[in-house]
């Protein structure tokens, strides 16, 4: 398998299981990876796997039940409030609990990963178009705030694979869920683009959203430097040997996983 080559603050990591991919700037803050479809997720073994090759004193993995919402389930350090089963229905989840591993699943939509420089917390958020709309990512951000004091200056972030603006054709009620949703008209015009017809040409070309620019606006408006939030740029539908795309693929696409813990504590 031929590994698709990565900005250069990422990197591919060799696993047991297959390749990882990681962020460089990142993993000075937080343990963190990527999967690749090489890795059975969401298969309970599989989240066994990934826990090891997260190193040291090796994190159990909190997961929730993705809806495609914006709502964020918080974890505290010695609560017992993730249970071993994913039957909390959100789309983000943040912990201060280094014994803790938090995740999400994606195939297509961005999986984005959070931590603060300081150790304080880390968060997983899940981000399709509808959660993208209803500003999940910056959602999860307030709740690291408010929770475990992490203020938004001192947040990084990484997002994952997730489809590009170069095979994310959409139509235009997600402009209109856009506008409701209260975002800036040169937002969603930065976000959502259409190249003009050639001269002398009738036809229309399809409109495109950009998933991973309104991500990175978002987060940046929300006080994110953006220096700290780094793109991985890999287009899940253009790379169907390595990652999974339900556009792609169907009902059949496997899923891939983001996955944040803070380092083991000494």
């Amino acid at each position: 398998m031929t590994l698709p080559p990565v900005p250069a603050d990422f990197h591919w990591h060799p696993e047991p299981w297959g390749a990882s991919l990681r962020c460089r700037p990142f993993a000075a803050i937080a343990r963190h990876l990527f999967t690749t479809r090489q890795l059975a997720i969401p298969q309970d073994e599989a989240w066994d796997q990934v826990s090891a090759s997260l190193g040291e004193a090796p994190p159990r993995v909190a997961r929730v039940r993705q809806v495609h919402g914006n709502d964020v389930l918080v974890i505290r350090a010695g609560s017992d409030t993730w249970r071993g089963q994913p039957d909390v229905e959100a789309d983000a989840v943040v912990t201060d609990d280094p014994a803790l591993a938090v995740a999400v699943l994606a195939a297509d939509c961005l999986p984005l990963l959070v931590a603060d420089r300081h150790g304080r917390a880390v968060g997983a958020v899940h981000a399709g178009w509808r959660g993208t709309a209803a500003a999940v990512a910056v959602k999860a951000v307030n709740a690291l705030e408010r929770e475990f004091g992490c203020h938004p200056s001192d947040l990084s972030v990484v997002i994952g694979p997730g489809i590009g603006a170069c095979c994310y054709e959409v139509g235009t009620e997600l402009v209109d869920a856009f506008a409701s949703a209260g975002h800036g008209r040169h937002l969603i015009e930065r976000w959502f683009s259409s190249p003009p017809p050639a001269r002398g040409s009738r036809q229309r070309h399809a409109l495109t959203l950009d998933l991973a620019t309104a991500n990175v606006d978002q987060l940046v408006l929300a006080g994110v430097p953006a220096e700290a939030v780094h793109v991985a740029s890999l287009c899940t539908a253009m790379h169907p040997t390595v990652l999974t795309s339900y556009r792609a693929e169907g009902t059949s696409a496997g899923r891939l996983a983001g996955v944040v813990a803070l380092p083991p504590r000494r």
